[in-house]
């Protein structure tokens, strides 16, 4: 049997997915070409904000990521679970370093990130997972756990649904973030649509694992309210969050409502107590105090 094997590359735009792959051309071959390639086919997730929420060339994007590591405080233990913000790093990575600063104990024992942020471009019920073998940084590939994925998958809230993943920057930002603290990890990337606190809570208790898992919550608070109105509200969505009193957040509270919701109805089931590092906005970091987006960084020991 002759073969003639050809290397192909497709961009497929719509999804925002690359795909690498073999074809493989045989002369009275009984396999389909889905057979064929079948198992070499691989999809990697592309950035989409660097070089808008954050320098895309990785020496300037390591500089920035050292600059607001090196000013926030390391802690004596590692957190189980954070809620850290996604704006642009001019903006909320100052706040998101307090929270990150933190794993640096733990950057050899962390190997694996269940990250779950708000959907800001598509809309959808449930929680969406990635077929993504990977997602791609500046600073690199990160392989995504899809034995993790297929668990949660199985629940009937949760699919796979590459479209919420593709632009969405409440993940992205997360990852140079984590591939500058932790050692050899993977992640679990989840993007939640209208789901319930139980339905984000029954997918973090599946994947909470030991020592090894670390989970993030993404969330800015309040937005485009001055300056000083932004901290009385921000102050009173951060005393929500130490009460894990969930059912108390509204939408206006925090964009990542649904997350974090989630992740303190979990904390009260398992008796967890939550507590507020860092409360500031962006009229504290770049931006004018007119009009201001609210964030904070708030840690599970």
């Amino acid at each position: 049997m002759s073969c003639l094997i050809k290397k192909l590359t497709a961009s497929i735009c719509d999804i925002g997915i690359r795909v690498e792959y073999l074809t493989l051309i045989c002369k009275d071959s009984s396999k389909s070409f889905n057979d064929i390639i079948r198992g070499v086919c691989v999809m990697n997730r592309q950035p989409a904000v660097a070089g808008t929420f954050y320098p895309a060339n990785p020496i300037l994007l390591h500089q920035m990521l050292d600059s607001y590591l090196n000013d926030a405080e390391s802690a004596a233990n590692s957190p189980k679970a954070i809620i850290v913000p996604h704006a642009g790093y001019i903006y909320s990575g100052p706040i998101a370093a307090t929270a990150y600063a933190r794993l640096k104990k733990a950057h050899d024992l962390i190997t694996r990130v269940v990250i779950i942020g708000p959907s800001h471009r598509v809309a959808f019920s449930g929680l969406a997972v990635s077929k993504a073998q990977s997602f791609i940084t500046p600073l690199g590939s990160i392989t995504v756990d899809q034995k993790a994925s297929e668990i949660i998958a199985k629940l009937p809230f949760v699919s796979y649904l590459e479209e919420a993943h593709t632009y969405e920057h409440s993940l992205e930002v997360h990852l140079p973030f984590l591939q500058e603290m932790l050692d050899d990890f993977t992640i679990v990337p989840i993007v939640a649509g209208d789901a319930s606190p139980d339905q984000v809570s029954q997918v973090i208790d599946a994947l909470w694992g030991g020592d090894e898992t670390l989970i993030v919550i993404s969330s800015d608070l309040s937005h485009y309210h001055n300056y000083v109105t932004a901290k009385k509200l921000d102050k009173t969505t951060s005393l929500m969050i130490e009460h894990l009193q969930y059912e108390r957040l509204a939408d206006d509270f925090a964009c990542g409502k649904v997350p974090v919701s989630g992740l303190l109805k979990l904390a009260r089931e398992k008796s967890l107590t939550i507590k507020t590092i860092d409360l500031r906005n962006s009229g504290d970091t770049a931006g004018d105090k007119a009009r201001v987006v609210g964030y904070g960084a708030y840690v599970i020991d």
